[in-house]
C-alpha cells in the first residue's frame, strides 16, 4: 500500500501493538550504594559479625571527614613523681586546723629554699609544694632597695613531718620550668647566724652565693679592707653537715660603709665566685612581716 504523504504506512497502521519503553536505568552512584546497602543487608542477615565490623569501618571513614577538636591541655601545680601525696579530705582536715593544733612552737617546718632565678616568686614556690597540702606560708627575700629576689626563700609548712619528707624528696631534683636543681634545707638559724643580724640588723649585709670555701675571716677580711667599720662576719654553717649554706652576714658600725657596701661589693669576687650583697632581712619562721 502506498501512501499519499511519502511516510510510513507501519507507524499509523490501527490496532498496532506500541513499542515496550524500557525503565532509566539509576546513575552509576546511586547504583553502586543500592548494590552495597543490598550487599550490607544480606551480610548482616547470615553473618551479623562481619556486618557490625563494616559498619564500624563506615563510621570510621565518616568520622575522617571530619577535623579533630583538640582540647587545650592546663598544666596544674607541680608534682614529683616520688612524693607520696596526701588524699584530697587530709589536706582539708589540714587547712581547717586551727593555729594551736598545727604542732609545738618549738618544731622547725620551715625549709630554706636557695639557687631561686630571679623570677621565682612567692607563687611559683607555692606551685611547686602545693600538692602536698601541707604548705601554711611561703616567703621570697627581696632587697629592700631594688625590689629584686635575693636568690633565696622560705616555706613552711603544717607540719615537721611533711617539711622532712620534701626536703628528703625534692632536694636535688628539678625544679620546674627551668634547670635548677632545689637546693632545700632546714631554716635554722645557727648561733652565729643570730649574732649577725641581731643588735641592730639595720647595720648587717646579707651576702650570697659564696664558695664552699670561704670562711669567717675570708669574708671579713675582703670587707674590712675597703670598710673600716666592719665589726664581724659570719659564713652561716650546716649544723648537719658542717659545710656552709653558702651565704653569710657583715656586720658594721657605719651606715655609709654599709649603705656603700651594698652597691660597690655586689658582684665583687669573693674566691672563685660573684658575691650577691643584699641588705640583711630579720627574718621570723612565721613570717608575720
Amino acid at each position: 500500500m502506498q501512501m499519499t504523504n511519502g511516510s510510513d504506512s507501519s507507524l499509523s497502521t490501527p490496532g498496532a501493538t506500541p513499542p515496550i519503553q524500557q525503565p532509566t536505568p539509576p546513575p552509576p552512584q546511586q547504583w553502586q550504594h543500592q548494590q552495597q546497602h543490598w550487599m550490607t543487608t544480606a551480610a548482616a542477615m547470615q553473618y551479623p559479625g562481619a556486618a557490625a565490623m563494616n559498619m564500624m569501618m563506615m563510621q570510621q571513614q565518616q568520622m575522617m571527614m571530619y577535623p579533630h577538636q583538640y582540647v587545650p591541655y592546663n598544666q596544674g601545680p607541680y608534682h614529683h613523681p616520688h612524693f607520696q601525696y596526701a588524699p584530697y579530705h587530709q589536706q582539708q582536715q589540714h587547712q581547717h586546723k586551727p593555729p594551736h593544733e598545727r604542732g609545738s612552737g618549738e618544731d622547725v617546718k620551715t625549709l630554706w629554699v636557695g639557687d631561686l632565678l630571679h623570677w621565682m616568686d612567692e607563687t611559683y614556690l607555692h606551685t611547686c609544694f602545693s600538692h602536698t597540702g601541707e604548705v601554711s606560708s611561703v616567703k621570697v627575700i627581696r632587697n629592700k632597695l631594688t625590689c629584686q629576689s635575693e636568690g633565696y626563700g622560705f616555706v613552711e609548712f603544717l607540719t615537721r613531718a611533711a617539711a622532712e619528707e620534701v626536703l628528703q624528696t625534692f632536694s636535688g631534683s628539678v625544679m620546674p620550668n627551668s634547670e635548677q636543681l632545689f637546693r632545700l634545707n632546714w631554716a635554722s638559724f645557727s648561733t652565729g647566724e643570730k649574732r649577725a643580724v641581731e643588735n641592730g640588723p639595720e647595720l648587717s649585709v646579707f651576702v650570697g652565693d659564696l664558695s664552699p670555701d670561704v670562711t669567717d675571716a675570708m669574708l671579713q677580711e675582703l670587707f674590712a679592707e675597703r670598710y673600716p667599720s666592719v665589726k664581724s662576719a659570719k659564713v652561716v654553717i650546716d649544723s648537719n653537715t658542717g659545710r656552709s649554706k653558702g651565704y653569710g652576714f657583715v656586720r658594721f658600725g657605719d651606715e655609709s660603709d654599709r649603705s656603700r657596701a651594698l652597691t660597690e661589693m655586689n658582684g665583687a669576687l669573693c674566691s672563685n665566685r660573684q658575691m650577691r650583697v643584699g641588705i640583711a632581712t630579720p627574718l621570723s619562721l612565721s613570717f608575720s612581716t
